[in-house]
């Protein structure tokens, strides 16, 4: 039995190459009536960067229909980690040390969203006004934040910041983070790549997407981080949730 959402989606996407560089590595995946949404940003250069997020993409886009949030992080795992094995004997064939992406997916199921990651792409999500990050960097810097051996501030602008330690393609073994959040009326979901997140600050992130609809925000985000001067390969993804069944807001407080 296929997993219908319990909401109606809306979202849009952008992805540009950017001020600097040649290729876009970047890709994205935007399929709102299937409830699956992905970010991969490709790295390895020499044509091959790219190879590698567009194999990510695809292989989300094809996802069959899943019974249960549980079984949709499930499957995305599985065929992430095959993904991850096409990766590694490509850069075997081509005799280059690796081929690698990162990936942020994000599905929706019943009333919940599951997402898994690997990398610094990330997902942030407005709910009510307020932004968090959902996802945790997989970098050198996010691990030393962590620690408290930087600030956030010391973090943002540390030389290595782009030093990230999981990949689809990095290693045999392909490590994912998963978890998966109960949906709110009105929830907005951001996925975006380093380009941007490395532009903008969470503020500025959260005024956007609270002032923004939904389908223009990717223009205004992206646009955004090209003025700062499009350093990389941008991207992003941004989803919104409405429960069909939702009061309509304008009983909630009704006159005297």
């Amino acid at each position: 039995m296929a997993c219908t959402s319990q909401f109606r989606w809306a979202s849009a996407a952008r992805t540009d190459t950017g001020r600097v560089r040649e290729i876009n590595e970047d890709a994205c995946l935007d399929q709102p009536q299937r409830g699956r949404w992905a970010v991969a940003d490709g790295m390895g250069g020499h044509d091959v960067g790219d190879l590698a997020s567009q194999l990510v993409v695809e292989t989300l886009g094809q996802l069959p229909e899943q019974a249960g949030i549980k079984h949709c992080i499930a499957e995305a795992r599985t065929r992430l980690q095959d993904a991850n094995r096409q990766l590694r004997d490509e850069a075997s064939r081509r005799q280059v040390q690796r081929i690698g992406t990162t990936v942020v997916v994000l599905l929706a199921c019943d009333r919940f969203c599951g997402y898994l990651w690997a990398g610094d792409s990330r997902i942030y999500l407005l709910r009510q006004g307020q932004l968090r990050q959902l996802t945790r960097d997989h970098s050198q810097v996010e691990a030393l934040r962590q620690s408290g051996y930087l600030t956030e501030e010391e973090a943002r602008h540390h030389p290595a910041h782009n030093i990230i330690t999981r990949a689809v393609g990095a290693t045999d073994q392909l490590e994912l983070d998963e978890d998966a959040i109960e949906v709110a009326d009105g929830d907005v979901f951001l996925l975006c790549s380093d380009g941007l997140s490395n532009e903008l600050t969470d503020e500025e992130i959260q005024q956007t997407l609270a002032s923004v609809d939904c389908l223009h925000a990717p223009d205004e985000l992206v646009d955004i981080a090209l003025s700062r001067g499009g350093r990389d390969n941008i991207t992003a993804v941004v989803v919104q949730a409405e429960d069909p069944q939702a009061t309509d807001k304008t009983l909630l407080n009704p006159s005297p």
